[in-house]
């Protein structure tokens, strides 16, 4: 029985993980109400602690549990003692590890909706809307690549890491004191350089942002083009806003409102390719008339960053590691309570098309009535009101 403690104190520590995801299930209501303002307020605390250094405290302490790891098991073999107790206690730190993660972050998945917060209705459209939205993500986006700075090969060529770093927070602060959303009332700690940035290159991951610790970290090898939009997109999950397709609209809504025109186009850029993308593999002979006509209007500076983004990916991505981070990401994202799983990045569609519908259309379909006034003539009818034109005396 002694040789089974530490797989007794991984199941207390994955039972107690458990309720408090049934609790944020059950009672979803509840938890928006409540955890989310909370642990807002903790990732702050915790990113002002974590952010007085430059390196990736959680890296750091994920080390330190490797190389413990690797020391007890060779003292363990080299002593003779039993290696089964050994794994038994590896996995309860694992699995306490994870209910902190669930505690400090993970209930923000059953919390409600980022279109529920900043009270924008999403409803079904239909292809022709779709095509509407890409058409107007990609003026927009057009417009912009002329105004950012390129390489010798005409790419998208931004500021440094750094600088981009200490300007991502400024569009949420717009978005929480000019447009009054308190959801973005969030830590705009810079977001830091994910280290091993060779490894998460490989298996196409962009960004990480760990509860724990309260950092936000985004793969600085990524294109210039996607780097704004994906430390918006990280700084979100910071911010307690867990799906990834409404981290993927704060992102686009922080960064398109941000004073630098680099966020801007970013915004515009890769709200595009979400929306392009959606349109282009839909099954309709109207869809696939749409998107021939849309990509056949971006702009050359544009394309030549659509077709750097890809190259880029194309060549640096592993297919077996990041058939592995995808299957990863698949299985915390679906345990967590996102069904969708890693399908969810794309969804951010849904609210981009209805976006565009409620901020570009309605408005443009507003036709603007002088406000009606009794006391002037010219709008009433006195046709047949004995003394109307003047005053009784």
């Amino acid at each position: 029985m002694k040789y089974l403690w530490g797989y007794l104190t991984a199941g207390i520590f994955g039972a107690i993980t458990w309720v408090l995801m049934q609790f944020g299930q059950r009672f979803s209501t509840l938890v928006d109400m409540v955890y989310p303002y909370v642990i807002r307020t903790l990732q702050g605390m915790l990113a002002q602690w974590s952010g007085s250094v430059d390196f990736l405290v959680w890296q750091v302490l994920a080390v330190a549990l490797g190389v413990v790891a690797l020391a007890s098991l060779v003292a363990v073999i080299v002593l003779r003692r039993n290696v089964i107790s050994w794994a038994g206690w590896m996995l309860a730190i694992v699995s306490f590890v994870y209910l902190l993660h669930t505690a400090m972050f993970g209930l923000n998945y059953y919390a409600g909706s980022l279109s529920d917060d900043i009270r924008m209705e999403v409803g079904r459209y239909a292809v022709s809307e779709l095509a509407e939205a890409t058409e107007y993500y990609r003026d927009k986006a057009n417009e912009l690549s002329t105004q950012v700075s390129r390489d010798e090969n005409g790419v998208a060529s931004f500021a440094s890491f750094r600088e981009l770093a200490q300007q991502a927070g400024e569009g949420f602060q717009t978005l929480t004191h000019e447009y009054y959303y308190p959801v973005f009332a969030g830590s705009t700690e810079p977001v830091k350089e994910l280290g091993w940035a060779d490894m998460y290159t490989s298996m196409g991951i962009t960004g990480f942002t760990c509860g724990i610790t309260g950092e936000a970290a985004v793969n600085p090898q990524i294109p210039d083009v996607a780097l704004p939009f994906t430390m918006c997109h990280e700084m979100a999950h910071r911010m307690c806003i867990a799906p990834e397709r409404d981290a993927n609209f704060a992102a686009f809504l922080a960064a398109s409102v941000n004073e630098s025109v680099e966020f801007r186009y970013s915004a515009y850029f890769m709200a595009y390719r979400y929306c392009y993308n959606v349109l282009s593999t839909a099954n309709s002979t109207e869809a696939a008339a749409a998107a021939g006509r849309i990509s056949s209007g971006v702009s050359a500076e544009m394309l030549r960053d659509i077709q750097y983004y890809d190259a880029f990916f194309s060549s640096k991505k592993d297919d077996a590691a990041t058939k592995v981070a995808d299957t990863v990401n698949d299985t915390y994202l679906k345990a967590s309570g996102d069904s969708a799983g890693i399908q969810s990045y794309g969804q951010v569609c849904d609210l981009l098309v209805n976006w565009h519908i409620e901020q570009v259309v309605l408005p443009e379909l507003t036709i603007d009535v002088e406000p009606f006034d009794p006391y002037d003539e010219s709008q009433v009818d006195l046709t047949g009101i004995v003394n109307a034109g003047g005053s009784n005396g």
